[in-house]
Formats: C-alpha cells, structure tokens, sequence
C-alpha cells in the first residue's frame, strides 16, 4: 500500500481487483450481495466506507474468507485523526461518559445519515476525508452496545433538537434513532429547553470520561483538532459546569416528551 493511498481506497482497489478476477461486472455483483451497483462503484474509487454487513456479503459472494472483514477492521482503526485516537481509547475503556452538545446531536448517537450530513456541511473535508471520519464515528458506537457498556449521560440544547440537519427525512430518522437510544438503561439524555437562555454551556459542547480507575479524562472540540486534558483544575471546572447544566436540563421524562414533540414536526 502507498503512501499516498488511504486503507479506505486500499479496500476499494482490491474489491475491484477480486470482483474482476471472478469476471463480474459491478451489476452482476450488486445482484449476488443485494445492494446497489452504484454502492459497489462509490467503494471501488474509495468515496463510501461499506458497512459491516456490505463486506459480509462481499466475502461470501467472492470466497474470500473474510478477506474484506478483515480490512474494513483496518479501515475503522486508520479512520480516525492522529489527533482523535487518544480520546477514542479513553472512550472505549470509560465506565461513566458525560456528554454536552449546544448545537449538535451527540456524535455517539448520529444516524449515519445525520452524521453525514455534519461532516459534508461547510464544504470543509474532501471526499475521502468525509468517509474516513465517518467510519470512525460509526465504530466508535459500538462503545454502547459493548460487554458490560459505560453509563452514558447526554446533554442537549433544544437547539440542537431543531437544527435542520441534512433535511427533514434524516431528521426524522434521526429522532427515531434517539428515541430508541432513550430505552437503553445505561442511557439517559436530558434537554435544555430555549427558554433556559443563556446558560454556562454555550460557551461550547464538552465530554468527562471516568476511567475504569476512577480518574477523569476531558475532552474538548476545537474547529482544528479536539484537546484532551485531565489536569485536575481543567476537570474540576468542566464538572462545575456539568452540575450546573443538568440542573438547567429537563428531567429523563420531560425530556423524551419534548424529542417526541419535536419529531412530529420533522415528519
């Protein structure tokens, strides 16, 4: 692999070379897998990370012996920033993640769709860029689907609840995926209402992750890279500040009644 050749793009060229090999065109392919040729296409030159079940097929279809599980394993792992992957080790060893978001849903419960449509807006990443980020963010899911999962606390200005996102059919899609999330034990998300006003947490979203041994590890989002602290005196003020804003929040029922109010208007 090149350097100048991403795992994604590797992934790509190599389904290509394989699906040749077998002497199938991409529609005879879409066929035996079930999915679009159009699909097929986009991964081949590398423009769409596949899915878990994408190269499940994949593998079946050409007898590769889970060739391309293997390699979107690899895909997920290279996907994400340098400057990410020390939060993404914390994050999947946490025991306790507190999330607040003022203008966005939690990246931890995007839809693919909705998360898509984040990474695109701005015109800032290429497409490449956008696909990479996106596998990472859809792994890193898994941290609340995983053996004995984090307690996850989410915090969410209303405003974010309102925000159009890629439009009113992912948004809709979006709402349903957040109101199943809101039935998992281990997960609780509270609003802010609008009406609060001006809070402590518009000043910008903030994670805390509990470590399996007690100590605390902060995260925080910039528009270059994320910061990842755990001074204490760091810590501490993002915990005042935490307290503060769940005292703003709705309470867990409140809370489901107002996503549920606003996902009718999405529909």
């Amino acid at each position: 692999m090149g350097d100048d050749v991403s795992t994604l793009e590797f992934l790509g060229g190599e389904l290509r070379r394989a699906r040749r090999g077998r002497g199938l065109s991409q529609e005879e392919l879409a066929r035996r897998i079930n999915y679009s040729p159009s699909l097929i296409g986009m991964v081949e030159i590398g423009h769409r990370t596949p899915s878990q079940d994408f190269v499940g097929r994949i593998d079946t279809a050409l007898q590769s012996d889970g060739f391309f599980e293997r390699l979107l394993t690899l895909v997920r792992a290279d996907a994400a920033p340098p400057w990410l992957r020390e939060w993404i080790q914390v994050e999947a060893e946490a025991t306790l993640i507190r999330w607040f978001e003022p203008s966005l849903i939690p990246g931890l419960v995007q839809t693919e769709a909705y998360a898509r449509a984040v990474l695109t807006g701005g015109g800032m990443l290429r497409e490449t860029e956008i696909e990479q980020r996106l596998g990472s963010r859809m792994a890193r899911q898994a941290v609340l689907s995983r053996e004995a999962p984090p307690e996850v606390v989410l915090v969410v200005d209303e405003v974010a609840l309102r925000r159009c996102v890629g439009g009113p059919a992912v948004m809709a899609e979006q709402f349903d995926h957040l109101l199943r999330v809101t039935d998992l034990p281990h997960v609780d998300i509270h609003v802010v209402p609008v009406a609060t006003g001006m809070h402590p947490g518009l000043a910008g979203a903030f994670i805390l992750a509990r470590t399996p041994e007690g100590g605390e590890v902060a995260h925080l989002d910039t528009p270059l890279r994320a910061h990842v602290t755990d001074r204490s005196e760091d810590v501490d003020s993002l915990q005042r500040r935490w307290e503060n804003l769940r005292g703003e929040a709705l309470p867990r029922k409140a809370s489901q009644d107002l996503m549920r109010e606003v996902a009718r208007s999405w529909t």
